[in-house]
């Protein structure tokens, strides 16, 4: 379980630091759909890419610590969930967006319970753990 949880939570890192940086970069012409949104909407869009690196980071220094963290997992993957049902109250009040937008809607909503799901197993494991070291004193 240890395993995969860093795995998916490096990835989900440097994917957030990636995706940020390509907003930060390219504006508009980031966001399917949005090349004409204006420059209120780019100014914006530069500055959450800014924010998405930050989320990222925060998800790349959760990876990074031993045992992994679960309630810094259950606060990023809220986020991250977040995010998704944002997502779903834009395709109430406005419809259905760009089929790329979709995807990522799907992405956001399933990927937060496995994180919740491995980050508990994470955290029963290390009591488990700790548990034994106490026992054998």
């Amino acid at each position: 379980m240890e395993r995969a949880l860093r795995v998916l939570t490096t990835l989900m890192g440097w994917s957030c630091v990636a995706i940020g940086l390509f907003h930060v970069a390219l504006g508009n012409a980031a966001i399917p759909g949005a090349g004409s949104a204006g420059t209120t909407v780019d100014s914006w869009g530069r500055f959450m890419g800014a924010s998405f690196v930050g989320y990222g980071l925060a998800w790349l220094w959760t990876a990074r610590q031993r045992p992994i963290p679960a309630r810094e997992v259950r606060w990023l993957a809220g986020v991250f969930l977040l995010g998704g049902v944002g997502r779903l109250l834009s395709l109430a009040v406005h419809g259905w967006p760009q089929w790329f937008q979709i995807v990522l809607t799907v992405i956001e909503l399933a990927l937060p319970p496995v994180f919740l799901w491995l980050a508990g197993a994470q955290e029963r494991a290390s009591r488990r753990d700790v548990q034994a070291v106490s026992a054998d004193r």
